[in-house]
């Protein structure tokens, strides 16, 4: 994905310190590439989406067809499973084995970042920074995964277009299809 500044501003914290609510930052005085936050913010959409669909369990196994671009085929799916199974591979192939653990205790279990850190054996800088971290690694990894990547989530979501048909396209000339304008007048003798 090409990030622009219109692309990263809505995802921008507007308080953060490096970007100050652009969503780019500068780096070797040359290049321009996005901010941590604008990752952060990704992440939490994604998992936002992730908790929603894991809510509506009971509606995850509704099928939907969707049209294949070659052929006019079309496919079934179940998109709200392949969301959340996409999302967890992704998350196992990025993180480590701790950050994993992390992830678990913190994200997919809901516990509370005292009970958590805890139980890791981690104070509350050094987890809050290993948090950060996590989003903003997932965050990018959702963006950049190659050929579809989990966000933007409506893109993910929508169902393939049908192919157009081909048409012959008629173009009139409405000069010629044009009666002469007959207005009535009054003879004067």
């Amino acid at each position: 994905m090409q990030w622009n500044r219109s692309d990263t501003m809505g995802l921008a914290k507007n308080t953060c310190s490096f970007c100050h609510g652009h969503g780019m930052r500068v780096q070797y005085k040359i290049k321009q590439s996005p901010c941590s936050c604008v990752f952060r913010t990704v992440f939490r959409i994604c998992m936002k989406r992730f908790r929603d669909c894991a809510l509506h369990e009971s509606y995850a196994a509704t099928v939907s067809w969707d049209y294949v671009a070659e052929g006019g085929r079309r496919v079934i799916s179940r998109k709200k499973e392949e969301y959340m199974a996409d999302f967890m591979l992704i998350a196992r192939r990025t993180l480590g084995e701790f950050e994993m653990r992390v992830m678990r205790y913190y994200f997919l279990l809901g516990g509370d970042w005292k009970l958590v850190s805890r139980r890791l054996g981690l104070d509350r800088g050094t987890f809050f920074h290993i948090v950060y971290r996590m989003e903003e690694k997932l965050g990018r990894a959702f963006v950049e995964t190659e050929p579809y990547g989990l966000y933007p989530i409506d893109e993910y979501f929508a169902p393939a277009l049908k192919p157009a048909r081909p048409t012959t396209v008629y173009i009139s000339n409405p000069a010629a299809e044009r009666e002469a304008l007959r207005v009535p007048m009054l003879l004067i003798a």
